[in-house]
């Protein structure tokens, strides 16, 4: 537990309007809080204005008493998650800074309860927790339905978070394989005009599906789950024909499939499946004129039971802060803000 020691309050001028002093007891873990040279607190002190001091396992805050407060609060949730075992990233430390935030406009109050409540998923690997309330509420969806929909903008987790649930259920053994998919649309590109045999020509397609797998699983287990076909990795065009039964399906990008693939896909649900479509509706690369099988399918059926739809916006982003002022930016235009 953080020891908190001497805090205070003082007057500091107009710009400076308070200081907070924290001590943490366990110097280790406040070094991996305050982050290598000092990163975490400087994402802290850009993302709050505010500016912090740190001497060994002390800091002090200075800046408006809000926004001290919500930086006293956001390093008391990481320093949490560190007195548990876990490590942090600069992810972790965005997520903190958000649910903080909406957790001061929404109630006024401390974030701490809500974050801790936020959902978890323990792979073999790794633990996956939710950094926003996006992706708790998508994490939710997905163990309470049979086929999600998780739309939005890059960077909130979308894919990552699906193929993570995938792990969860297969390590468990829920699930008897993994399946995952995309349309191969790309910058104008077909399949046959990349060199190689058929793998080679898929892989650059699919190559975020398996950053993600390195990511939560051993690469060794990883490989040879896809040499026996526990997991497959395979263009939509693969899909036709077939029922995938005892599975968890993932169909990702799907911004770019058409009606008729995306009608294809869904009706592949078999017994005991579990269906994930991921997709940016603001990024489709289909010809002009042609309707995304996306939009259509969420229209059409993400109000059926055993069926949910999870939007992410901008402030679920949890690639580095830019990503989230981009997407803001863009969004801005398209609906005519100067």
């Amino acid at each position: 537990m953080r020891d908190p020691g001497p805090s205070r309050a003082e007057p500091r001028g107009k710009n400076r309007d308070v200081q907070v002093s924290l001590e943490f007891d366990d110097n280790a873990l406040a070094s991996s809080l305050f982050g290598r040279h000092g990163e975490n607190l400087a994402l802290i002190e850009r993302r709050l204005g505010v500016a912090a001091d740190q001497r060994g396992n002390h800091v002090t805050i200075e800046g408006e008493r809000e926004a001290c407060e919500r930086a006293r609060q956001t390093l008391d949730l990481l320093y949490t998650e560190l007195s548990r075992g876990r490590e942090i990233s600069s992810g972790d430390v965005e997520g903190a800074i958000r649910q903080v935030q909406r957790q001061a406009a929404r109630i006024g109050a401390d974030a701490g309860g809500a974050h801790a409540n936020f959902t978890e998923l323990r792979l073999r690997k790794r633990l996956v927790r939710a950094r926003s309330a996006g992706q708790d509420e998508y994490l939710r969806a997905l163990r309470a339905n049979t086929l999600v929909f998780g739309t939005g903008p890059a960077g909130t987790g979308k894919t990552w978070l699906a193929v993570a649930y995938a792990v969860h259920l297969f390590e468990r053994r829920e699930v008897d394989r993994i399946v995952l998919s995309r349309p191969a649309v790309e910058a104008g590109e077909r399949l046959g005009f990349l060199p190689g045999d058929m793998r080679e020509k898929v892989d650059p397609y699919l190559r975020p599906i398996y950053d993600a797998f390195f990511d939560l699983m051993d690469r060794g287990i990883f490989e040879r789950a896809l040499q026996s076909g526990e997991i497959e990795i395979a263009p939509i065009a693969f899909m036709r024909g077939r029922t995938l039964a005892n599975a968890a399906v993932i169909l990702d990008e799907a911004q770019n499939t058409t009606s008729m693939q995306m009608k294809m896909f869904l009706t592949r649900l078999g017994e005991n499946a579990r269906m994930i479509v991921t997709g940016d509706p603001s990024q489709v690369d289909l010809p002009p004129g042609q309707t995304s099988g996306l939009d259509e399918a969420v229209a059409l059926i993400a109000s059926l039971e055993d069926v949910a739809h999870v939007a992410f916006s901008a402030a679920d982003v949890v690639r580095h802060e830019l990503v989230s002022r981009i997407v803001e930016a863009y969004d801005g235009k398209k609906a005519g803000k100067p």
